[in-house]
C-alpha cells in the first residue's frame, strides 16, 4: 500500500498500470513473466464456478490496449465532459479493471489498488488507512453478485456502485472502531505508567508520543529540544528507555537514534504486569 501511495501524484497511463500490477503481484504469480503486461490472445480468461459454468467472458486480448487507454482518460478526468464524483469515479475504475480482466492473474488486486490510487489522488487521505479488501473477503458472494447483476443488466453500474458504497461505509466504521479501541488501550496504559512511577515525566511524554506515532525516530538532540534539558539528561532518559526495551537503540553513521518497536504496547503491558507481581 505504501508503494501504491507513492504513485498517487502520477497521471494514470499504461506504464503506471503495469507498475501497479507488478507491485501487487510481486512473488505471487505462477508465471513471473506475466507481471506488468496484458494477457496475450493465448491466455484468454473467463469467470465461472467450479462446475464449469461460465458467468462472464472478458474482452479479447487484442482490445485491451485501446480499452485501457480509454480507462486512463477516464481515470485522469479527461473524459467525460461532465462532473463525476471522485468516489464514484474510483468505484467505476474498480469495476472497469475487474470487467476487462486485462491480466493473467491479479486483476482483483490491481482493481482495488486503482481504487485506492483514485481516492488518494482525489485527496481522500483517510483511505491510506482503510482496507476494503478485508470487507470483500468477508462477503465474496455479495461482491460477485453486484458484479454479475451489473454485467447482465446492460452494464447498469448502479448495482456495483451501491454495493461498493456499503463496503466503503463498513470499512470506515471498522477503522473508527479500531481507533476507539486503541485510544482506550493507550489511555489505560498511560494510567498504568503513571501509577508505576518507573519513568520521569519526560519519558512518559515520549512514551505517550511513541504510542501514537509508531514510526517515529527519536534522537538525544530532539529529546533535549523538546524538554529543554541538558544533553546528558536527554541521553540518560533515552538510554533508560532502551534498556527497558521500550525503545530500540540503533546507529546511523556516528549518530545514535532510538526507534519505536512494533510491539511497544505489548512490552509496556509486560513491564506493568511484572511490577504488579
Amino acid at each position: 500500500m505504501v508503494r501504491i501511495t507513492g504513485l498517487k501524484t502520477q497521471a494514470l497511463s499504461l506504464d503506471v498500470i503495469f507498475e501497479i500490477h507488478s507491485l501487487v503481484t510481486e512473488k505471487t504469480l505462477d508465471d513471473s513473466t506475466a507481471a506488468g503486461r496484458f494477457r496475450r490472445p493465448d491466455e484468454e480468461r473467463f469467470v465461472g464456478d467450479n462446475f464449469g459454468k461460465v458467468f462472464f467472458v472478458p474482452p479479447e486480448a487484442e482490445e485491451l490496449p485501446r480499452r485501457m487507454r480509454v480507462m486512463c482518460d477516464f481515470a485522469n478526468g479527461t473524459t467525460p465532459d461532465f462532473f463525476i464524483h471522485p468516489v464514484i469515479r474510483a468505484i467505476i475504475l474498480h469495476f472497469w479493471v475487474a470487467y476487462d480482466h486485462p491480466f493473467v492473474d491479479g486483476n482483483g488486486r490491481t482493481a482495488r489498488a486503482l481504487f485506492y490510487w483514485a481516492m488518494l489522488r482525489a485527496n481522500y487521505w483517510l483511505f491510506e488507512f482503510i482496507s476494503i479488501s478485508s470487507i470483500l473477503r468477508k462477503a465474496p458472494i455479495r461482491y460477485a453478485r453486484s458484479f454479475l447483476l451489473t454485467e447482465t443488466d446492460d452494464n447498469d453500474l448502479t448495482y456495483f456502485i451501491v454495493a461498493q458504497a456499503k463496503v466503503i461505509r463498513r470499512a470506515i466504521n471498522e477503522l473508527h472502531a479500531y481507533i476507539d479501541r486503541k485510544t482506550e488501550e493507550i489511555r489505560k496504559l498511560e494510567s498504568h505508567l503513571r501509577a508505576l512511577n518507573l519513568f520521569n515525566h519526560r519519558q512518559v511524554d515520549l512514551i505517550r508520543h511513541a504510542l501514537k506515532h509508531p514510526c517515529q525516530t527519536y534522537t538525544i538532540e530532539s529529546h533535549q529540544r523538546s524538554h529543554g534539558v541538558a544533553y546528558q539528561t536527554a541521553r540518560t532518559d533515552l538510554l533508560h528507555l532502551a534498556s527497558d526495551g521500550i525503545l530500540e537503540r540503533k546507529k546511523r553513521g556516528k549518530r545514535m537514534v532510538f526507534l519505536v518497536p512494533a510491539d511497544v504496547t505489548e512490552r509496556l503491558v509486560s513491564i506493568d504486569a511484572q511490577q504488579r507481581i
